[in-house]
């Protein structure tokens, strides 16, 4: 038996019933699946474009792209936050992280853990784009810069506590003039180092003057030499603003001499070297003890200088007065010395009289009668008091009463004339009830007439609107009928009752004809007299 006959169209897709039926979001998953398993974590050199900050929700998107190609790139807003490396537009980075797909826009992506700049040109380009960036918004100004106490009780450093730079600081103070040292330790190296330095200038500012914590009255930022990516930490944007916010004086020692990093610029005074910012901070002691001594014995021999002309001066002026100058004030003083007992015995007799007088105004018996006389003035003005009290009580009480027997008067005027209003109202509806019911039409119907409507409901008016065969409803004082029109001058009539129904018809009657007067005369028109 031959084949049936396959047409073209259904030769061409009988192969494609074969193959697996995929959805599009299965589709997108097992791409997603296969590239992340064949590349779970790279590192992709690029240029960072159109980077425009982070989104309202913390992460960053932007492309990586060099001559020929370009991928997104993606930071999460955890990882974004703990990166030592921002992303800026146009810089050269190495990123770091783990290649996937967005089934949302059906594109590939990195999202990245890491970003380190590609080489140290890379670093120069960014560190200078960033101290123009700093010195536009004023942070490296001169006017801004505070002076350096000369003698300061206590010293923060931020530093780490285990290296060779706090020690050397340690030693050179303790050289100089030793003084109350606070250490804030810190990672001077890393991706964590930078928040750690701008949160130990920023605690150091936050401490109270006169707390458990001393505040400090100067700051040294300190760290040894390093390479450029060592000494990144303290080119980070975050460290440069925490120094020049800072509102203690802050020294930067940061490297080496050659050694340049930000917050040199953002620093009130910049050492190029840890040791050399202790010598900044400090005089020496010794030469100051030399310097007091030698201010201290300039001031003795000028003080017996001064004393020793002073003296010549006296003598001099003593020379020169006559011998008996003071025998007049003196024999005047011998006088007064003779009369000062005299007047002292005078004195105390007045004031003894003056006392004898105010003691006999003091009696017992005369305080006794004016503590009476006014005992008794107390007791009338309590009598008054008291008196006033139940006078005013019985006056609120009489007013209480008299508006009290107000109230009720206005209560029972307010009845009478609610149960008037009420009888009023009573009236007028019953005279507009038995209006109502003289103007009804069902007191027309109890005198023996009929009301006639049609199917809609609406009163029949005139025979001619009948048709044949159109339902009527007919309604009685006493009921209601329904009738059928059987002609121009025949109406079926059916009295609806639960069991039977009765028609009856209605046969009118011929009009009839007008009578002739009667001719009494025999012909002719009669007479009116009979």
């Amino acid at each position: 038996m031959p084949s049936p006959r396959i047409p073209p169209e259904s030769r061409a897709e009988a192969p494609a019933s074969n193959l697996t039926e995929w959805t599009v979001s299965e589709l997108s998953a097992a791409l997603k699946r296969t590239v992340e398993d064949a590349y779970g974590f790279v590192r992709v050199r690029g240029e960072v474009s159109g980077f425009k900050g982070a989104s309202p929700s913390g992460h960053c998107y932007f492309r990586l792209k060099d001559d020929r190609a370009v991928i997104e790139g993606v930071i999460w807003k955890g990882v974004y936050g703990r990166m030592r490396v921002k992303p800026e537009e146009g810089l050269d980075v190495i990123a770091t992280g783990k290649l996937t797909t967005f089934p949302g826009s059906s594109k590939y992506q990195i999202v990245i853990d890491s970003l380190e700049p590609a080489g140290v040109g890379a670093l120069m380009k960014l560190l200078e784009e960033r101290k123009k960036k700093l010195a536009a918004e004023g942070l490296f100004d001169e006017a801004r810069k505070q002076l350096i106490p000369f003698l300061p009780e206590v010293i923060g450093v931020v530093t780490s506590p285990t290296g060779a730079v706090i020690r050397d600081i340690l030693h050179r103070l303790a050289d100089r003039f030793p003084r109350h040292v606070l250490v804030w330790p810190v990672r001077v190296q890393g991706e964590q180092s930078a928040a750690e330095v701008a949160a130990a200038i920023e605690g150091f500012n936050v401490l109270k003057e006169g707390g458990a914590i001393p505040r400090p009255d100067l700051i040294i930022v300190a760290r040894g030499g390093g390479s450029l990516e060592d000494l990144w930490s303290f080119n980070e944007e975050i460290v440069v603003r925490a120094a020049a916010a800072s509102m203690i004086p802050l020294i930067s020692a940061v490297g080496h001499e050659t050694d340049i990093t930000l917050i040199d610029f953002a620093s009130d005074r910049r050492a190029p070297t840890p040791t050399a910012a202790a010598e900044m901070a400090v005089p020496v002691r010794v030469e100051l003890l030399q310097t007091v001594n030698g201010l201290a014995s300039r001031k003795l021999a000028c003080m017996q200088r001064g004393m020793e002309r002073l003296r010549r001066e006296l003598t001099m002026l003593t020379r020169a007065l006559p011998k008996d100058i003071l025998a007049e004030p003196r024999q005047r003083l011998d006088t007064l010395a003779e009369r000062l007992p005299r007047a002292l015995r005078a004195n105390a007799q007045v004031h003894h009289t003056q006392y004898t007088r105010v003691a006999t105004r003091l009696a017992p018996q005369l305080l006794s009668n004016t503590v009476e006389r006014r005992r008794e003035r107390y007791d009338a003005l309590n009598q008054r008091l008291k008196a006033g009290l139940v006078a005013n009580a019985q006056a609120h009480q009489a007013r209480i009463a008299r508006y009290r027997e107000r109230v009720m008067a206005f209560g029972e005027r307010s009845r009478r004339a609610t149960l008037a209003l009420l009888k009023q109202h009573h009236t007028r509806i019953e005279r507009a009830e038995r209006l109502l019911a003289a103007f009804s039409y069902r007191e027309v119907l109890k005198r023996g007439f009929a009301l006639v409507r049609d199917e809609a409901g609406q009163p029949v008016r005139a025979a001619a609107q009948v048709e044949r065969g159109a339902a009527l409803d007919i309604e009685f004082a006493d009921g209601r009928l329904a009738a059928t029109a059987g002609g121009a001058s025949t109406v079926v009539v059916r009295e609806t009752v639960v069991t039977e129904t009765t028609v009856v018809e209605v046969t009118p009657k011929p009009p009839s004809r007008p009578k002739k007067p009667r001719d009494e005369g025999g012909g002719g028109q009669g007479s009116l007299f009979g």
